[in-house]
């Protein structure tokens, strides 16, 4: 994960910016790849450690109320979860939409336990991942689940990005 944000951050012409959500595991592993080429949502001030300050980037903590909205509307069991939860689910809407809910990414990369890309195949053991993955499904946007295979996903990668790039 490391490997590959550091090579979609200086990606010619333009490279790619990594929206992160700060967790430990996956997030982290991409954000030490990214450098600066970053941006990371907080559910709340000092997640984990309140993001990695060693390599730049902007943080944003506590998601906006409209993330909240997007979140809920989403989430299969929103009235069954704690603020945390809440809160972590509504950071996963900055994730995909950016900072105003309104920039989508081009693309999400992920690894969750079942291997899961599309919202139709969510489920239990999809995980909190599974909220980010839904977002992208409902918006179109191409999900790359690691779990699938490393070199097989890697080259889907790289030909969604070329055809993108001759576009």
């Amino acid at each position: 994960m490391t490997r590959i944000a550091r090579r979609l951050s200086a990606r010619e012409p333009w490279g790619y910016t990594l929206l992160s959500g700060g967790a430990a595991g996956a997030d982290s592993a991409f954000e030490r790849g990214a450098g600066s080429a970053k941006e990371v949502f907080l559910p709340w001030n000092g997640y984990n450690g309140g993001g990695s300050p060693d390599a730049g980037g902007r943080i944003q903590a506590l998601p906006l109320s409209d993330a909240y909205r997007v979140a809920a509307e989403l989430h299969p069991g929103w009235s069954r979860l704690s603020d945390a939860a809440r809160a972590l689910m509504a950071r996963n809407s900055h994730q995909i939409l950016g900072a105003d809910l309104k920039n989508p990414v081009d693309f999400v990369i992920c690894w969750t336990p079942d291997g899961c890309e599309t919202e139709a195949k969510r489920s239990r053991r999809t995980g909190g991942t599974g909220q980010a993955i839904a977002l992208a499904s409902r918006w179109g946007i191409p999900v790359f689940n690691l779990r699938r295979g490393e070199k097989e996903t890697l080259n889907r990668i790289k030909r969604w990005l070329d055809a993108e790039q001759a576009a």
